[in-house]
């Protein structure tokens, strides 16, 4: 079975039907690809050279981009060859590494957002401990385990062949208990776990913040909105992946390509326009670079 499936080709997630709009299809789809690109690299490269944001919530907001970035590359360039190509298939080999960084860049987003939640809660609730707290010490071991968590999840799937996925199950999945186990503990340890973390977080920021003043309700409100946008953003792109791989079999060609799109095209590009513009530092810093570069230019 083993030496079957190392030399087996299997079809791409979502399978793409050559016909005469396909170089239309390429060009949207790879006009939106350097669209998610710019948007992204920018706001990294703004955090990146200014030394006012070098602040643990904007470095959060840089590892988050920058992962989106990593996760649209991890898709987008093949999905533009199978637009070109007349059949769409992948190696084995290539389908585990897609299959990898797919759900451990899309695992860590989770542990990042915790991140930034006790971040805010440090700030607006112990203002006056912060500086020792979020040092770059503590900064430094949660990006970390952010990426490392996740990927130790993934590859224990990948490595020991525990998973049951889309092309994976229909290649050697059958029913088990050890997978479904395995499969409950890892949404447990990298989805449900840093999720009730992060609402426990605001919860306690809106408490404390309600018996505030009225300004600093607001301050806190604003800059945990745009935290809260992209949790609830990128929850649902979650939520449709698990429906995407449950329920593939009972969903229509048309519904899975739209949850597919949703999950690979909306969140890449809805994080730089969250944070680009409810973020006020970020957004300062891109309205005087967009500004510096139509001076040069003219």
């Amino acid at each position: 079975m083993d030496e079957e499936l190392n030399t087996t080709y299997v079809t791409l997630d979502g399978y793409i039907e050559v016909n005469k709009y396909r170089y239309v299809y390429f060009c949207i789809i790879f006009t939106l690809y350097i669209i998610i690109i710019c948007s992204n690299s920018t706001i990294v490269y703004v955090i990146w050279i200014h030394k006012n944001l070098h602040e643990p919530m904007y470095i959060f907001i840089a590892a988050l981009l920058l992962n989106c970035l990593l996760y649209s590359t991890t898709i987008y360039p093949k999905l533009l060859i199978d637009f070109l190509s007349e059949k769409q298939v992948i190696t084995y080999s290539a389908c585990l590494f897609q299959f990898f960084m797919f759900y451990t860049l899309g695992s860590s987003e989770f542990f990042l957002l915790a991140a930034m939640a006790y971040d805010r809660y440090v700030a607006i609730c112990k203002p006056l401990e912060y500086p020792t707290i979020m040092n770059k010490t503590t900064v430094s071991i949660f990006l970390v385990v952010s990426w490392l968590i996740p990927a130790f999840h993934v590859a224990v799937q990948a490595i020991g062949r525990i998973f049951c996925n889309n092309s994976f199950y229909r290649l050697q999945c059958v029913p088990s208990v050890v997978i479904s186990i395995y499969g409950v503990v890892m949404l447990i340890n990298i989805a449900l776990l840093p999720m009730l973390f992060i609402l426990f977080s605001y919860i306690r920021i809106l408490r404390i913040s309600y018996n505030c003043c009225r300004e600093t309700r607001r301050k806190a409100l604003k800059t945990c909105l745009p935290h809260l946008l992209v949790l609830i953003n990128f929850s649902c792109f979650f939520f449709f992946d698990i429906i995407i791989v449950r329920l593939e079999s009972d969903l229509s060609n048309t519904l899975r390509l739209t949850l597919t799109f949703q999950s690979i095209l909306f969140h890449p590009l809805l994080n730089p326009i969250i944070y680009g513009l409810k973020m006020n530092e970020i957004f300062k810093h891109i309205k005087i670079l967009l500004s510096t570069l139509l001076t040069t230019r003219r």
